[in-house]
């Protein structure tokens, strides 16, 4: 063989091994990106453990604006549950943030009942062959908002805020029809009335507060969750969104849940829908079956088919 030959022999082999070790790099990145989302996700459950809300009493549920009564009776048919938390799954299309154009994702987000927190994480295409992992967490009043490339190249790691943990208590709100026992008396949230068909869900949390107002239908279903002032359309994240659509409830587990979804910026009285879609699995955690407050040892999630219902 030639010197040119031994050359370009030696040439491909090490651009051969640099290759193999640039993707078992990317593998284990990777693998630490799912294994941060799954922290963070067990830091949620880890929150949800805690004592389960009481059982709302006559007198409170009395107190609240009518439609909110109207939302509580449809919401749960059965009786109040003691519910942890929710775990789901969703598949929908996503814009991001100063783009027009949608692309399908999947996400999987976990919420917890009596406190403030959760945790999201989805996929999306960016091109062919590549996609991004974006996610984000809201535990102990504190956010965390990061997104990889091929889930392993970091893109955006955006640090808490006061601003960003606000927004994360107003994300949780707003995902709360989800999940609706954090919206009973007893919990963070309070309710203010304002009319036949609204009223004002109001969270207050370590310092913070965040506000949305309620459409109910005359059923008691919540179509929509809505911010009082505009967003910042230049900042380069959705946050939690100013408004959010509710449609297509289904009887999973004793309680009526919105499986379809609509989630969207707001400024100007316009809308401008950026992840839209459907929940696909969803699992209740149960507080050992007891409503009674100080229950703290949830059982086994229980995942049910989702009964269509009105």
């Amino acid at each position: 063989m030639s010197r040119m030959g031994k050359t370009a022999t030696v040439v491909a082999g090490v651009a051969g091994v640099a290759l193999v070790a640039g993707v078992a790099t990317l593998v284990v990145q990777a693998a630490g990106t799912r294994a941060e989302i799954e922290a963070q996700r067990q830091a949620v459950l880890g929150v949800a453990a805690g004592p389960a809300l009481p059982r709302p009493t006559p007198q409170q549920l009395a107190a609240l604006p009518a439609p909110v009564q109207r939302f509580v009776a449809y919401s749960f048919p059965q009786g109040v549950p003691a519910l942890t938390h929710v775990d789901y799954e969703m598949s929908g299309q996503f814009r991001r943030p100063r783009t027009t154009t949608f692309t399908p994702t999947t996400a999987r987000q976990t919420i917890a009942a009596t406190t403030p927190a959760m945790v999201f994480a989805a996929t999306t295409p960016i091109i062919a062959g590549a996609w991004a992992t974006a996610y984000d967490a809201f535990v102990d009043g504190r956010m965390v908002m990061k997104a990889k490339l091929l889930s392993a190249l970091t893109v955006v790691d955006e640090p808490p805020t006061p601003q960003l943990d606000r927004i994360s208590l107003q994300r949780w709100l707003l995902e709360s029809s989800v999940l609706p026992v954090t919206l009973l008396p007893g919990g963070p949230v309070r309710w203010e009335a304002i009319d036949a068909q609204r009223a004002r869900a109001v969270v207050q949390w370590r310092g913070m507060q965040a506000a949305l107002v309620a459409q109910f239908a005359d059923d008691g279903r919540l179509l929509s969750f809505a911010t009082e002032t505009d967003g910042d359309l230049r900042t380069a994240y959705h946050g939690s969104g100013e408004h959010v659509a509710r449609d297509d409830y289904r009887l999973v587990d004793g309680v009526r849940v919105p499986m379809k979804f609509t989630i969207s910026r707001a400024a100007g009285g316009t809308l401008y829908p950026f992840w839209e879609g459907r929940i696909t699995r969803l699992s209740f955690g149960h507080a050992g079956g007891s409503v009674a407050a100080g229950s703290r040892t949830p059982a086994a999630p229980t995942t049910l088919a989702a009964a269509p219902t009105r």
